[in-house]
């Protein structure tokens, strides 16, 4: 079923077709018809189904000009990276609407710039149960005339100690209210909730589809922070590809990156959605004639591509999406030509996200080490002597080296500065680079020292809920946090020293599990128990035929929970 068979306004149709909507996916195709009815909904269905798309056109479709004021629809999400990806998506399909107005809440930003943004009338809030209620409790954010409830990956939420902030959000909320509900997972706490908060609600279930590539060869490689471009620049060098394409999950990047490959000799061309027709056409014509040979590109901007004879894909930046990872990696190895994708991942959420991937794709994505500069300059010796074994000489040519006799210089050395002249350039352009595999350690050394928090396992804490919480109220990545160490009445966890003051200020109104806590400098003295918890030392040994953790039977049960690597911009003193 197609996009615009729906009952849209023709303001959403244009905004879905602008994005490359055309055919809906299968999640997509059930909810969005009973969405735009006002039903109850349970769905399930995996990332990379496009179920963010699958609840955000009706919430966009939903705002009425009488709702200018009010928030009139509640997102809420796991994470910080969940809830930012939604608002963004939902910014996109309200494009062409008018009086739309999202506002993303989440801990680890500004407070400020949230309450301001609350202020000015916005009707489509999205965010996490921690900052929800915080807003809830200052009076930011108010509920009276909420219309639709939505939880994006609610099992996700309830893994991380939600469910009591889930439950307080939804008692608040008008009764006459549409709740729909998005998981992966319908364990007994999701059931619960449906049975105690939904109306009727309709379950729509989503089973996940086998996703192949054929022919394409999938690797991935560690690079340290902030050396992403570096890496790039010596795979480029090393594969020498004479078509590839580079993916960035933003405009800014393809922009930042096209021009640093140039600054490099690179024939490199960026493709965004903010260029003009006429560069875009220009862009996608040099590419096809060969002149350029690195094209530079978000995802919506190479929709509808389709240029034979590329030899790569290059992952800069992880997809936001599982199908956008098929999508990209389809660019190569078409017509029954074999291909290659390569992708650069930094840490161990954006690990933990590419055997997700892997998962999703059923195919392999096999770790390989990067080449160091020597590596580079021995396989282009190998091929230069390729290349001259395989060609043949003219006259004029030998008609060269006799003039060069001529002055002294032998053939030995005529040769030698002629195969420096086409080798030294490219070599001198090869950034310095540790190819070195990356240390697996956390919080690289640095010192850390302790904080106390004022909840145990009297409350029926377990280490997953501590993190979680902490990510979410500080916006740093759960790698940041060292050991957990769960007392009967107080659990203490390692920290690095130089946030310790940005920690407290951050966690200052924290509840966990639905108790509010209070979070403090431990400076007490470690007394060995057999009866704490830690996150490192008393992790239980997963099976997935078993549970853990509240109820979990997954062994990531706390790579969930750490965000991408993105700045925090909240202010620190």
């Amino acid at each position: 079923m197609r996009f615009n068979e729906l009952n849209l306004s023709q303001e959403l149709i244009r905004a879905a077709e602008e994005l490359g909507f055309q055919e809906m996916t299968e999640i997509q195709e059930k909810s969005i018809p009973l969405l735009l009815e006002g039903r109850d909904v349970v769905g399930l269905s995996n990332t990379g189904t496009g179920k963010t798309a699958a609840f955000g056109i009706p919430a966009v479709e939903s705002i009425a000009p009488t709702d200018r004021k009010n928030a009139a629809v509640l997102i809420l999400c796991p994470t910080r990276e969940l809830a930012m990806q939604a608002a963004g998506e939902i910014r996109k399909f309200a494009k062409y609407k008018e009086g739309v107005r999202t506002c993303a809440v989440y801990g680890g930003a500004s407070m400020d710039k949230q309450i301001s943004e609350l202020r000015r009338g916005a009707n489509i809030v999205i965010g996490t149960p921690g900052r929800v209620m915080d807003h809830i409790r200052r009076r930011t954010l108010k509920l009276e005339k909420i219309r639709t409830v939505i939880l994006d990956e609610a099992d996700e939420m309830l893994n991380m100690g939600f469910r009591e902030d889930i439950e307080s959000i939804l008692a608040d909320v008008p009764a006459e209210r549409q709740t729909v509900l998005f998981s992966a997972t319908m364990p007994s706490e999701i059931m619960s909730i449906t049975q105690k908060y939904q109306n009727d609600p309709v379950k729509v279930k989503i089973k996940s589809s086998q996703r192949t590539v054929e022919l394409i060869e999938q690797f991935y490689f560690e690079v340290a922070m902030g050396r992403k471009t570096d890496a790039l620049k010596l795979l480029l060098a090393a594969y020498s590809p004479s078509s590839a394409m580079v993916f960035c999950n933003t405009k800014a990047m393809v922009d930042q990156l096209t021009q640093e490959l140039i600054k490099s000799d690179i024939k490199a061309a960026g493709l965004h959605g903010d260029m003009k027709q006429m560069q875009r056409t220009q862009v996608m014509n040099s590419f096809k004639n060969k002149t350029t040979e690195i094209l530079v590109a978000t995802d919506v901007a190479a929709r509808g591509i389709d240029v034979s004879g590329v030899d790569a894909v290059f992952n800069y930046d992880l997809p936001q999406d599982n199908e956008y990872y098929i999508h990209r990696i389809g660019r190569t190895g078409r017509a029954g030509m074999a291909g290659a994708a390569y992708t650069l991942i930094t840490g161990r959420r954006q690990l933990a996200d590419l055997h997700a991937i892997e998962k999703f794709t059923h195919a392999e994505i096999r770790e390989l080490p990067l080449p160091d500069k020597s590596d580079i300059i021995s396989m282009k010796q190998e091929a230069f002597v390729n290349k001259i074994a395989g060609s043949e000489a003219s006259h004029f040519a030998y008609d060269v080296l006799d003039k060069l006799a001529a002055k002294g210089i032998d053939y030995r050395e005529a040769a030698a500065r002629v195969i420096n002249s086409v080798l030294q350039s490219d070599i001198e352009r090869l950034p310095e680079f540790d190819a070195k595999p990356l240390k697996k350690g956390r919080r690289n050394g640095s010192k850390t020292v302790k904080v106390d928090i004022s909840i145990g396992r009297s409350k029926r804490i377990a280490p997953n809920f501590i993190l979680g919480a902490l990510v979410d109220a500080t916006g740093m990545s759960g790698r940041d946090f060292g050991k957990i160490d769960i007392y009967d009445e107080h659990t203490t966890v390692e920290v690095p020293e130089t946030e310790l003051d940005y920690i407290i200020d951050s966690t200052n109104s924290i509840r966990i599990n639905g108790h509010q806590v209070e979070v403090k400098q431990w400076k007490g003295t470690d007394i060995p128990s057999k009866n704490r918890s830690s996150r490192r030392n008393d992790k239980p040994k997963f099976d997935r035929k078993h549970k853990a953790y509240g109820g979990r039977s997954r062994a990531d049960v706390f790579t969930d929970y750490i965000p991408d690597r993105k700045k925090r911009t909240k202010k620190r003193h």
